[in-house]
């Protein structure tokens, strides 16, 4: 196992694309670090950095104590696991995953306990006869993952392994892999678009735009205290609701004003805001913290223009002047479509950011 380590790490293509600026982290030995954002954010490129199958423009790439910039890829001890499972069609379960070993030398009883052992940790011991054809995506899947793991390597890397199964099978594998981890306490790096899969497998995340680093935190952190407006905005399904519009009144009993000239009453907010009082702000709020109000809470009037039922919550999509939002209900409580409700928005639940900057000014 081992560290790695990234300072001010670029990619700059020879058409002059800068695909990552100045990229700087570390993950720690033992870790699982998710790389999360949009397609096009620079997240693969910078795993295919580490991997060694993309060239560094510039800084420093460090495994364990030892700086790898130019150092191959076969001799950086790694292993990867791909989106598209690149498994020898040919090739049994066993054939496949002892592939790699006999290409490094290793000796018959080496390549069978490590087979032997990967095919019990990830289930496989029935399946090590079959050809990848006759697998469902989901075991292929664990295949590629159990080919990785026989190399006994110093750090995996992950890229978007789980794109191509349906949703029950990204279900259970990502299951797998965070089983994996507890179990081999292996350093991880896991690339993916989709921020559930990074906020419930990721012990810290790197949340990245147009090859830009966020914020790095952990998944709590990250949804309860995001450093500006896409981060906000990227992390929590449904998204976070935003409000824009001009503070007025006392940090004591603040109001939104729209554009519009609609009004929603805010209430109690943290002092620092007090020298934002006549500027324009953005206010957040989550699904689940914008609900309708009980008697005297009231801080906006809104439209039902819809409601979806999801098994044990709904969510309700609201309109507010200009802005459409989004309220996780308990199903028995939801209204009709075009009723008007009252609603609310919790003082201490709410996150400021400056429009300009779209930087976080408050939060929570």
């Amino acid at each position: 196992m081992a560290s790695v380590q990234l300072d001010q790490v670029r990619k700059v293509y020879d058409n002059g694309q800068v695909a990552v600026q100045g990229a700087s982290f570390e993950v720690a030995d033992g870790e699982l670090m998710v790389l999360v954002g949009p397609s096009g954010c620079g997240k693969s490129t910078l795993l295919r950095m580490i991997a060694g199958l993309e060239d560094i423009s510039g800084g420093t790439l460090k495994i364990g104590e030892r700086v790898v910039n130019d150092v191959a890829p076969k001799d950086r001890d790694i292993a990867m696991v791909f989106q598209s499972y690149a498994l020898y069609p040919h090739m049994t379960v066993a054939e496949n995953l002892a592939f790699g070993l006999k290409l490094r030398k290793h000796d018959k009883a080496t390549i069978d306990a490590r087979i032997k052992a990967a095919a019990e940790t990830l289930g496989l011991t029935a399946m090590l006869d079959k050809l990848p054809k006759a697998m469902s995506g989901g075991q292929r899947q664990r295949v590629a993952l159990g080919r990785a793991l026989v190399r006994e390597p110093a750090v995996f890397l992950l890229d978007e392994p789980l794109s191509n199964l349906d949703a029950k099978l990204r279900n259970s594998v990502r299951t797998e892999i965070a089983r994996l981890h507890r179990q081999l306490g292996t350093t991880m790096i896991y690339v993916t678009h989709d921020q559930v899969e990074a906020m419930t497998l990721g012990q810290r995340i790197v949340v990245l735009k147009d090859g830009q680093i966020q914020q790095i935190d952990t998944p709590k952190v990250l949804y309860d205290r995001p450093a500006n407006l896409f981060v906000a905005g990227f992390l929590g399904s449904p998204a976070m609701n935003f409000l824009r519009g001009q503070l007025e009144g006392s940090v004591e009993h603040a109001t939104l004003v729209q554009a519009d000239g609609q009004r929603a009453l805010l209430g109690a907010l943290p002092a620092a805001l007090s020298d934002w009082l006549g500027r324009e702000v953005v206010i957040g709020v989550r699904p689940e913290d914008l609900q309708p109000a009980t008697t005297g809470e009231a801080a906006f009037q809104a439209d039902v223009e819809g409601v979806e039922f999801v098994g044990n919550e709904a969510f309700l999509h609201l309109r507010f002047g200009p802005h459409l939002l989004v309220s996780r209900v308990a199903p028995q409580a939801s209204p009709e479509v075009g009723d008007r409700l009252s609603m609310a928005l919790p003082a201490g639940r709410l996150h400021v950011f400056d429009p300009a900057t779209e930087l976080s000014i408050a939060t929570r």
